[in-house]
């Protein structure tokens, strides 16, 4: 789509914005590009990335700025590595990571995440097992029932239900033998879709009961996966947020609710290594001046989680995809070793 001398251009003009947060016009660029082209010509080049909708024009100002689209741009063709952020002393925050207490190497690497990359940084817990081991019902009053799931590690979790039909006790012990009976040791999605074509082999009554038991409880377990969020108040410091306050109550919302940030971490579990989010892209979480940089980590070379940072669109994004490639990688390894 562009030749050398358009994408050298807007290369340097991207990291020139990056680097200084103006608008950059053509004199700076033809001194950042080290190409030896005329004034006219630079501008001609950036009238053309204009129309192409990689650049535009800020106000009154002379000078251009990347788009979302152009940012993406920059991203997949033209990252030049940078050395190892960990390096000059920045690594000595990977010495928290010890071992041995899972949820504090989560805690640990949000905070690491954040005071490297100075913007906010997120960790999604490994996702629990949906397999449960036991399932019982306890009457607590009319159409009133305590249901309690038990999960092969022991943990328990408790969900009160109401339904539109009352039962009895018997009927209580008859659904839970039947789910113990069958479906023990399957994760509760499984048995959702199972019951869905088996209930024509049970009493009705007994049917919606335990429909409504394993919704519950699929509830219950999807309820327990946390988001470690650290370095928010990062984001005041930020000239791109900090000028509209509209936007910054926005984004102390996303992160206090955590709901947009948990299914984009989640879509984000299924890719391999690094993904990158550009002005809302993700469509998960709809904020044009919003970049998110993720990448899984495992356990047991088993997918578990993700991490990542998020921050503005004018973010150094070959130094925060060593960031959370390293830290990845690390958390990796120390949760690997803390069993």
């Amino acid at each position: 789509m562009l030749d050398d001398r358009a994408r050298l251009l807007l290369k340097a003009l991207v990291e020139r914005y990056i680097a200084d947060g103006q608008p950059v016009g053509s004199r700076t660029l033809s001194r950042a590009s080290g190409l030896d082209l005329s004034p006219a010509t630079i501008r001609n080049v950036m009238s053309d990335l204009e129309e192409l909708g990689l650049i535009v024009s800020p106000h009154t100002s002379a000078g251009r700025i990347p788009t979302a689209r152009g940012y993406r741009l920059f991203v997949d063709t033209m990252l030049t590595t940078q050395r190892d952020p960990f390096s000059s002393g920045a690594g000595m925050g990977t010495q928290r990571l010890a071992p041995d207490q899972p949820q504090k190497v989560l805690s640990n690497a949000a905070h690491m995440l954040s005071n490297l990359s100075q913007f906010v940084g997120v960790v999604m817990a490994p996702r629990r097992s949906s397999v449960f081991r036991h399932i019982e019902f306890l009457r607590l009053s009319e159409r009133r029932f305590l249901v309690i799931i038990v999960s092969p590690d022991g943990d328990v979790q408790n969900r009160v239900i109401f339904t539109e039909a009352d039962y009895t006790q018997s009927q209580l012990v008859e659904a839970s033998n039947f789910l113990n009976s069958h479906y023990a040791g399957m994760a509760i999605e499984e048995v959702r879709e199972r019951l869905k074509n088996e209930v024509e082999a049970l009493r009705g009554e007994i049917a919606i009961l335990m429909q409504t038991a394993v919704q519950v409880s699929s509830e219950a377990i999807e309820s327990r996966d946390e988001v470690v969020v650290s370095g928010e108040r990062n984001l005041l410091a930020i000239s791109d947020f900090s000028s509209d306050m509209g936007n910054l109550r926005k984004l102390f919302d996303l992160f206090e609710q955590k709901a947009q940030l948990m299914r984009l971490l989640d879509v984000s579990s299924r890719a391999e290594g690094v993904r990158i989010y550009i002005g809302g892209e993700s469509q998960v979480i709809p904020y044009q001046e919003l970049s998110v940089v993720t990448a899984p980590y495992e356990v047991d070379g088993q997918v578990v989680g993700t991490l990542g940072v998020i921050g503005p669109m004018r973010m150094p994004y070959e130094k925060m995809i060593q960031i959370v490639d390293i830290t990845s990688k690390l958390v990796s390894t120390a949760l690997s070793h803390s069993k």
